[in-house]
């Protein structure tokens, strides 16, 4: 047997050949005149050795995609004498392929060569930006307030509760993370992946909304810091207000710019800020250890230097240890001011869960590098180790920071340093500390003071060893974080809209350059985060956002519990430090904190993810990501058929359960919406299909009718399941279905037929199958539903004539397509025009016209009396010809017919049989009958000459 040679002209051995990076890609020519063979373990084989490339998803590559032989295939090969092609590439180079790949399947390579986009490691692409991200606003001009708020004990409180939100939540989206390869998108990505479009397509937009408004935060509180530079240097614009939503609008312009330069750009700029923010932070310690000048302590801040302290120390130490033993004792004896700051002083309405929401934000940058997952390296390993890392180096900053700052100043002071201590005057007010170290703050109590922890957001710079240093680290951490927050927010949106959740959003799914900028999303945050800077309030701003992120976490949390608990064997997390009910605790955590800090933004918040949770789950958009909602739902089925399995049957509870031969469901809509009637949502109902014939041949055919009725089952909302079989013959084929069809319990139990109208033209061997089929019916303790109609019933004809007309169409539209240069397609960036350049021979050939208007008129009046149950039935009577005793089902299913919206307008009528001299009796009885099995009827007749033979003459 010859072998065949790869595109690269070598012998082709997948599980020896080193030089071979990717499966082989064969000529079609080859494919289709002998086998495709390959060489593999010293054997030739049609079967390959394990790729990545065979687990692509067919629309996420373009041009030649690898397949393997199936196994119907490599079965065939015994059938058919070894003879048999097996394609080992597939052309894929539709328009949909080219433009939008899709991410829904694993890929361990990138799928286009030719584009060298911008990759990143895990310090530049996820700590660097984390980092930068947590450093945020709050580090300069808020902690300070909310450690004078609520005291360095509730103050660390507020630190350590938001690390133990964002840490739960960080684990839990490392396992998510872990758990496959990750594509653009962030948050929206993760929990869209593990629960679905619905909670995916809810939580995207509320996402890339907070990222948005959190661009606003950042940039109002560097308009913040600038606006008070300039009132120091008497330079107001208009007046404070307006001078923030200037300065921000200008910032946020430039922040656009840089954005929109390209990731690339952007990293490097991240890169500068993270040095600036690095040399501010390290500034601030030094400044705690400085001796503080008399106009700091004017200020409130006295640092750890002691002029009044106990001098014990003398000049025969050594000057290093005089110094270290020296700022121990001032360290103690300043004291006071560190346990006069542990307790709370909320002022102005302030709480500690109003404090806590406005500081939240601050710890809400891990999911920058998740949110750029599509442009690192190694999103599953640089995510859990580089955010972890982040959360713990800028927690232990933010407490280190605020612990020094409430060590070395007061909560008021006015600023005056002729405010010392005068004798004979008492020294009262909030600051007591300060009168036992010189100073006199008790005006304060009177009205506000300038200065103080609680008065002051630039506190930070007057405790700095270098004043403009902080205000160089306030512009890196509001400028950084605004960055990464206005690069966020566009890729999750990007995201969401690729995946054409919201149809009318697609517009933003365009990217350009290598990189797939979204330009456009760019632009819709730039408007978005204006909007907010137009507010201009800081403390405003951040609680509308901490709601967003919270319900963000909490469903990233949520995400990973789920998927646990479905124990699917699709979830293996690489990343294994995780617990499912610590990621329960914490999605119930951010749900209790969302509606302590505002309830009533809680609420509003859930009220938004619950109506476009809805607005999914109604548009049902056609995405299968494999999510762990199935997975549960599947095992929810499995337990609640095994715990059915366990009930004995009774009476009471008994309902039809349908098996309608129907053929093809399209074949008899009738018989399938007469079963829906009976059994609505609340039974099983089965649309079965027997293939006669050698089961080789009909295992291809009924693999393309099950898609494509179960496919025409959901577009039209008929409940049921489409059950087909093989066998040799057709009474076979029902026998096996009366037997196997069914789950445990929930097997059917009533058999649904058409009537065989033809039965006179038939011959003697169909009839006898027809009638035999009903006798193994009986056999099997099946009741038996007959529907006959006069018209309508068999839409066989009229199916079969659709389908080759749509099979036509489409062989006139590839030929069509065959006719123009270089088959109507497109290669490269641009696209060629419709119109041939020269001129080119169009025939359009009518394989299957429409039919004459008669046949046409006919086949609607088919159409319409196929369907007639499932419309509203008019007001009549439904005749129920209970002759004998059958049990009762003669009688239920008419009754449930009339509990039914549709028939709600019919009643029923009895007919029974009887003598003439005993028929009041009779009824009399029947209707005391009806009344124990509380059914209605308006009307019972008593068929007194049933016994008659039927005359010409009635």
């Amino acid at each position: 047997m010859d072998k065949y040679k790869s595109s690269r002209h070598e012998h082709v051995n997948a599980a020896y050949d080193a030089n071979l990076d990717e499966p082989p890609h064969y000529e079609e020519a080859s494919r289709a005149v002998r086998p495709s063979v390959v060489s593999a373990f010293g054997h030739d084989t049609l079967d390959r050795v394990p790729n990545i490339d065979f687990y692509r998803n067919a629309g996420s590559v373009s041009g030649q995609r690898a397949v393997r032989p199936s196994l119907q295939e490599l079965h065939d090969v015994f059938q058919k004498g070894g003879r048999i092609s097996v394609p080992d590439t597939v052309e894929d180079d539709s328009e949909e392929s080219i433009e939008t790949r899709s991410d829904d399947l694993e890929s361990a390579v990138p799928i286009d060569d030719k584009k060298e986009a911008v990759k990143f490691g895990w310090i530049r692409g996820v700590l660097v930006r984390c980092m930068l991200n947590i450093w945020g606003v709050m580090l300069f001009i808020r902690l300070s307030w909310i450690f004078g708020q609520a005291g360095w004990g509730l103050g660390i409180v507020v630190i350590v509760l938001s690390c133990v939100v964002t840490t739960i939540t960080c684990l839990s989206m490392s396992a998510i993370c872990t758990n496959g390869v990750v594509r653009g998108g962030g948050a929206y990505y993760l929990i869209s992946r593990s629960l679905g479009p619905e909670f995916g397509g809810s939580i995207g937009l509320i996402f890339a909304f907070a990222n948005a408004v959190a661009v606003a935060m950042y940039v109002v509180g560097f308009a913040e810091t600038v606006v008070d530079l300039l009132k120091e240097h008497s330079a107001i614009m208009v007046d404070p207000l307006n001078d923030i939503r200037i300065v921000g609008c200008i910032t946020v312009v430039l922040l656009l710019g840089i954005s929109v330069a390209g990731m690339e750009w952007e990293a490097k700029a991240q890169l500068v800020l993270l040095v600036i923010l690095l040399v501010a932070i390290a500034n601030v310690f030094v400044g705690t250890v400085i001796p503080a000048t008399e106009e700091q302590k004017a200020k409130g801040i006295f640092k750890y230097n002691c002029e009044r302290g106990p001098r014990v120390l003398n000049s025969k130490r050594s000057k290093m240890k005089n110094t270290l033993m020296l700022s121990v004792l001032s360290f103690f004896f300043k004291a006071k001011i560190f346990l006069e700051n542990f307790t709370p002083d909320f002022r102005n309405g302030e709480t500690f869960f109003s404090v806590f929401s406005i500081f939240f934000p601050a710890a809400t940058g891990i999911l920058a590098g998740a949110n750029i997952s599509g442009d690192l390296k190694d999103p599953q390993g640089a995510i859990p180790k580089g955010t972890l890392l982040a959360i713990l180096i800028t927690g232990l900053t933010y407490l280190g920071v605020a612990i020094c700052v409430s060590a070395c100043a007061v909560r008021d002071a006015t600023g005056n340093i002729t405010d010392l201590i005068t004798p004979g005057v008492p020294c009262t007010g909030p600051a007591m500390a300060a009168c036992e170290l010189g100073y006199n703050f008790s005006s304060c109590a009177v009205e506000p003071c300038p200065f103080g922890l609680n008065n002051n957001n630039q506190m930070m710079t007057f405790v700095s060893g270098f004043g403009p240093l902080i205000i160089a680290g306030t512009f890196s951490a509001t400028l950084s974080s605004a960055l990464a927050s206005l690069v966020s927010a566009p890729k999750v949106f990007q995201a969401l809209c690729k995946d054409n959740i919201y149809k009318a959003l697609h517009f933003f799914a365009k990217g350009y350059g290598k990189n797939d900028e979204p330009i456009r999303g760019y632009i819709l945050t730039f408007i978005i985060s204006v909007a907010f800077i137009v507010i201009g309030d800081l403390n405003t701003i951040a609680p509308i956002i901490s709601n967003f992120f919270l319900a963000s976490y909490a469903l990233i949390n949520f995400s990973c519990f789920h998927a646990s608990y479905a124990k699917s064997p699709g979830w293996r997390p690489g990343y294994k430090y995780y617990n499912m009910w610590l990621s329960l605790l914490g999605a119930l955590l951010c749900c209790v904190v969302m509606f302590i800090i505002n309830w009533w933004a809680a609420l509003l918040t859930y009220g938004i993810e619950f109506l476009l949770y809805i607005y999914v789950t109604v548009k049902k958009p056609d995405v299968n990501w494999g999510s762990s909602k199935q997975a549960v739902t599947f095992v929810s089925a499995v337990s609640n058929a095994l715990s059915l399995s366990g009930v004995e049957d009774h009476v009471k509870n008994f309902r039809p359960q349908i098996l309608a031969m129907t053929g093809s469901v399209r074949d008899r809509p009738a018989l399938l919406d007469l079963a829906n009637c009976f059994t609505k949502n609340f039974g099983l109902c089965l649309s079965c299909e027997i293939f006669v014939g050698p089961r080789s041949e009909a295992l291809e055919e009924i693999n393309a009718s099950m898609e494509k009725n179960q496919l025409w089952l959901r577009k039209t909302k008929r409940k049921a399941f489409y059950t087909p079989v093989v066998c040799k013959d057709f009474r076979a084929g029902a026998e096996s279905l009366l037997q196997v069809s069914g789950l445990g319990r929930m097997k059917p139990n009533t058999l649904l037929m058409g009537f065989k109208s033809n039965w006179r033209n038939s011959g003697t061997e169909m009839v006898q199958c027809y009638v035999g089929i009903l006798h193994d019916a009986f056999d099997f303790e099946y009741g038996i539903l007959i529907l006959r109609m006069n018209h309508g019933l068999n839409m066989s004809h009229i199916v079969e004539a659709e389908e080759e007309m749509l099979k036509s169409a489409k062989e006139q539209q590839v030929l069509e397509s065959d006719m123009m240069p270089n088959g109507g397609k497109s290669k490269g960036l641009f696209r060629k025009s419709r119109k041939p350049s020269q001129p080119v021979l169009m025939t359009r050939v009518s394989v299957c016209g429409p039919p004459p208007p008669q046949i046409a008129k006919m086949n609607e009046k088919l159409m319409e009396a196929s369907v007639q149950f499932k419309n509203k039935q008019p007001k009549g009577t439904i005749d129920v010809w209970w002759m004998f005793d059958d049990g009762g089902l003669t009688l239920l299913l008419p009754y449930i017919l009339t509990t039914r919206k549709k028939w709600k307008d019919c009643t029923l009528r009895i007919f029974i049989a009887g003598q003439p001299e005993r028929s009041e009796l009779d009824k009399e009885e029947m209707r005391s009958l009806l009344q124990k099995f509380r059914i209605n009827c308006t009307d019972i007749i008593v068929i007194d000459d049933i016994h008659m033979p039927p005359s010409s003459e009635r």
